[in-house]
């Protein structure tokens, strides 16, 4: 039986794979045409697992007979050479070469041949002259096959010898065809202008970009249904549409939510999997520990600058500006935290990690949690509940905004909150404990990628929707209304059932 997987790459005999069918097309087409690509992607976007399956398409595209292959296809992997010198970079580059080169031909039950045996054999690797002058023979020894190499981990390579390495693969490309390699594919998380610390113009410049894309809805439905089919067990179609909306087909994120649901809830295989189960497993998802999370606090505490920027992207209606040429932009979107809107603006990657970026930024003490509950009264939080056992949510809202009115300007002095985020961090903060108390479950979705932002609470097999919006006058405040009318509907919420509060 395979499995879903999160540590690592997959391949389709132990995991379930999503055959990526249409990207690696486009790859392959590219390399066709003798192409220089570059792909650089955040860490565990399936990078690694796409180029195997390209290195295995490659290496079985045949000519005519079974013995005569279109592509010599080998692929490297740079990340340990980060703090070699350069001989030791160019010894072992040539070590791995060799290596790929001989596997290649024990998969295809080939026997070395005697000239390019005695090639591997008598050459050295120094530097980046004796590169092109061994790629030039190797190429001739090749002959009628393209040598095609995959670079995985680019950044590694030392940067004593990102420059003269990437000249001489440009010197290489414009000396025209044939030549050797016929097709580079660099691959990693920084770009080349990233990695070239001097800021310098990129000796790189004929590279052509490649994109790899998160899942899209049918490859997520590809990859459960795969599951289906062996295992039996289905998944209801909102389920599906509910992991997609969650992750935004991030695929450590798809994959891990699969896993929790196939694996660590217990469901019997015999019944469906539902939205009761996709709650449990989301409540899981968004305050467990796992690398994918990890990589992405860690990443937005690097820069005491992000907080402030991240805040002001789900804050603000207007949004902003998806400049590359802005090292903070730059930065979050190389660490996978946001991505470009269809309108050219600035959003975060899905509301998973939204809501684990608030909850990083979040003060472990805001100092007002003892006023959430009037002073004066014998009030707790389960007097929010009404003798159904459902969340008067009217009363509920009423008292946040009590609450600030008892606090006044000392919501001004949240440690560590920007003055535009401490609305919502205390609103979040308020809603989280109340939940914890009464047993729910509360996570955040984004409508529009800024701006607006819903708190969606599930208990006793309810759901309630919490809208929330910073105040930009009245005129704002009107279409905001209309927008959120249309919203209820979508929702199948009566005309009546909906609450608004301005605080």
């Amino acid at each position: 039986m395979r499995h879903f997987w999160t540590q690592g790459p997959v391949n389709s005999q132990e995991h379930y794979v999503v055959s990526r069918t249409e990207e690696i097309a486009n790859y392959i087409n590219r390399v066709q045409q003798g192409k220089y690509v570059v792909l650089f992607a955040p860490r565990q976007t399936g990078k690694t697992t796409f180029f195997k399956v390209a290195i295995e398409t490659l290496a079985a595209d045949q000519i005519e007979s079974p013995k005569l292959f279109n592509y010599f296809p080998i692929q490297l992997n740079f990340d340990i050479y980060k703090n070699t010198s350069i001989d030791d970079f160019y010894d072992n580059l040539y070590q791995d070469i060799c290596d790929e080169i001989e596997n290649l031909c024990q998969r295809r039950d080939e026997m070395l041949p005697e000239a390019l045996s005695q090639l591997l054999a008598n050459t050295k690797l120094t530097n980046h002259h004796s590169m092109r002058r061994f790629f030039r023979q190797l190429g001739r020894l090749l002959t009628p096959q393209k040598f095609v190499i995959i670079i995985d981990e680019f950044d590694g390579i030392p940067q004593a010898a990102l420059s003269d390495f990437l000249h001489t693969l440009r010197h290489i490309y414009i000396s025209g065809k044939p030549r050797c390699p016929h097709s580079v594919g660099i691959v990693g998380v920084k770009s080349i202008a990233q990695l070239s610390y001097d800021r310098s113009i990129s000796p790189f410049n004929i590279q052509d970009e490649f994109h790899l894309p998160n899942f899209t809805l049918e490859q997520v439905q590809e990859l459960l249904g795969q599951y289906t089919e062996e295992v039996g067990q289905s998944f209801i179609p909102e389920v599906i549409t509910s992991i997609h909306r969650h992750t935004a087909g991030q695929p450590v994120l798809v994959n891990r939510f699969a896993q929790i649901l196939t694996e660590e809830l217990d469901i019997p295989i015999t019944e469906p999997i539902t939205m009761a189960h996709f709650s449990t497993a989301h409540a899981q998802l968004l305050n467990e520990k796992n690398t994918n999370i990890e990589h992405l606090t860690t990443n937005i505490r690097r820069d005491a600058r992000f907080e402030s920027v991240l805040m002001r992207m789900m804050a603000r209606d207007e949004g902003i500006e998806f400049n590359l040429d802005d090292d903070i932009i730059s930065d979050l979107a190389t660490y996978g935290v946001i991505k470009k809107a269809p309108d050219g603006m600035c959003e975060i990657l899905n509301p998973i990690y939204l809501y684990r970026i608030m909850r990083t930024f979040k003060p472990t003490v805001n100092g007002l949690e003892d006023d959430y509950l009037p002073e004066d009264s014998s009030e707790d939080y389960f007097d929010y509940l009404t003798p159904a056992g459902h969340i008067d949510m009217e009363a509920l809202l009423d008292n946040f905004r009590d609450f600030i009115a008892r606090v006044g300007f000392r919501i001004l002095q949240v440690p560590d909150t920007p003055q535009e985020s401490v609305g919502r961090h205390l609103l979040l903060a308020y809603l989280d404990q109340f939940v914890k108390i009464i047993g729910g479950i509360m996570h955040i979705e984004v409508q529009t990628g800024r701006g607006r932002m819903d708190i969606i609470i599930n208990h006793n097999q309810q759901k309630y929707i919490v809208e929330t919006k910073i105040w930009r006058g009245d005129s704002r405040y009107q279409a905001g209304k209309k927008q959120l009318s249309v919203y209820l509907k979508s929702e199948g919420v009566r005309r009546n059932e909906g609450i608004l509060h301005r605080l």
